[in-house]
Formats: structure tokens, C-alpha cells, sequence
């Protein structure tokens, strides 16, 4: 099995530099399995929400739009910069 870096200590980092309340992560289909275990470390690591984008993802072209959230975090197959 592969293994990714997701660079969660990042995330976690923006989150509470920022005050972010509620959080979506965005993932595409080959991550989504991961999704809970994703937004457990992110929960325990900041006061953040998290709530998981289970609709399609195709990278970084592909962002959704959700009113209320602070902050989206996407996991996509190209860079976004």
C-alpha cells in the first residue's frame, strides 16, 4: 500500500492560526476511505468541526463551494498554488 504525505501538521497549523470553527476536507476517491481517520486527527488536534466532502473531487480545478465553513481543505492530484 502506498503511503502519502497529507501534511496534516499544516493543516492543523492554519487551523489554529486562523480560529477556523468548521472545516471541510475535500478528498479524491482514492483517499476517501481515509476520511474519518483524516478528520479524527485533525478534530483532536485543533477546536475545529470537520465535515468530509463525499462528492466527486478531480483535483484542484474541482473546488467545491458550501456556505458556513471556514476553512476547505482538498486533497486533489495537482498542486494549487
Amino acid at each position: 500500500m502506498e503511503s502519502y504525505d497529507l501534511e496534516l501538521g499544516n493543516v492543523v497549523k492554519e487551523i489554529k492560526k486562523n480560529k477556523h470553527k468548521l472545516v471541510c476536507i475535500q478528498l479524491p476517491d482514492g483517499l476517501k476511505p481515509k476520511a474519518a481517520e483524516i478528520a479524527d486527527y485533525i478534530e483532536k488536534n485543533t477546536k475545529a468541526r470537520v465535515v468530509v466532502w463525499l462528492g466527486s473531487c478531480f483535483g484542484a480545478c474541482d473546488i467545491t463551494e458550501i456556505k458556513g465553513i471556514d476553512l476547505l481543505v482538498q486533497w486533489g492530484h495537482s498542486e494549487w498554488v
